[in-house]
Parts: structure tokens; C-alpha cells; sequence
């Protein structure tokens, strides 16, 4: 490996690696990693196959496409209103803003989490009149779904750092 190679590969590893982190922050990591990918095959033309870049950008799109439909279905498994679902995505953000300052990154996920259901409960309670334990289903149902869609995201980064890591050091 010439001097580049080796700096274009750290480079991507560390991208890899900050899109991991960031996707446990409920941040677009993934986009990160593929962005840094891009701009070392630009620059060296030709440290991956553009298969590898293609399955790596499905992986991002399936990715987002899951924490989409993951958070929706758990919020409507639990009976959530469209405008409870709507707010608890809402939530879910301020939740993980913060969330962030305790247990770093954990408190992120568990804002978020908990943000999801408690913004969920709060809507249907709140705006929509229905029964304490209807709301409680209903933020329940929000809060698994976020949680699922945050692993589901997590475990897509990871996938996504190794192929990208292991593309930029092996030739």
C-alpha cells in the first residue's frame, strides 16, 4: 500500500467507526461512512468495487427504510393514533437531546426511547381523550418501535463500517 492508500483507509475507518457512533446517536452514520467511501474512491479510483459501493448504499436505504417502518409499526401495533406517531418521532429527537449529557451515548438511546413513548402517551392522552391505559399501549408501542428501530439502524452501521473497512485494507 502506497502512503495515500494507507491514509485514504484510516480515513475511512474512522468514518466507518464515527458512523457507528453516530447511528447509535440517532445521527445518519451510515451516510457518513458511504460519503467518506466515496470521496476515497474518487480520489484513488479504484480502492473498492463498485459493487461494494452499491450493496453499502441499499444497505443505508434499507436502513432508513427499517427505522422508518419499525417506529411506525410499533407505534400503530400499540394503537397509536398517525398524529401520536407523528409527535413521538418528535419526541423521540428531544428525548435524545436530553438524554445525551447522562451515560453518554446510552442516555441518547434511552432519551430518545423514552421520549418516543412518553410524547406518544401524552398525544393520545392529551389531544385525543383516550384512557390512561389506551395512551400507555399506545407510547409502550412507540417506544419498542423506536428502540427497534434504533438497533435495527445500529446493526445496518455495523454492517456497513466492516464492509467499508475491510474494502480499504484489503486490495
Amino acid at each position: 500500500m502506497t502512503w495515500t492508500e494507507i491514509v485514504a483507509a484510516c480515513g475511512v475507518t474512522g468514518a466507518a467507526a464515527a458512523g457507528v457512533v453516530l447511528a447509535a446517536l440517532t445521527l445518519p452514520g451510515v451516510w457518513v461512512a458511504i460519503a467518506a467511501a466515496l470521496v476515497a474512491q474518487v480520489w484513488l479510483g479504484g480502492m473498492y468495487s463498485w459493487w461494494t459501493l452499491g450493496v453499502v448504499v441499499c444497505l443505508g436505504v434499507l436502513g432508513e427504510a427499517l427505522e422508518f417502518v419499525a417506529s411506525a409499526l410499533g407505534a400503530a401495533k400499540g394503537g397509536a393514533s398517525a398524529r401520536a406517531s407523528l409527535w413521538a418521532v418528535v419526541g423521540s429527537i428531544v428525548g435524545a437531546v436530553v438524554g445525551a449529557p447522562f451515560l453518554f451515548p446510552l442516555g441518547v438511546v434511552v432519551g430518545a426511547v423514552a421520549g418516543a413513548g412518553l410524547t406518544a402517551l401524552a398525544v393520545e392522552r392529551g389531544t385525543l381523550n383516550k384512557t390512561w391505559r389506551a395512551s400507555a399501549q399506545a407510547g409502550a408501542g412507540a417506544a419498542v418501535g423506536r428502540l427497534l428501530a434504533s438497533a435495527i439502524k445500529i446493526g445496518i452501521a455495523c454492517a456497513v463500517a466492516v464492509a467499508l473497512t475491510v474494502g480499504a485494507w484489503v486490495p
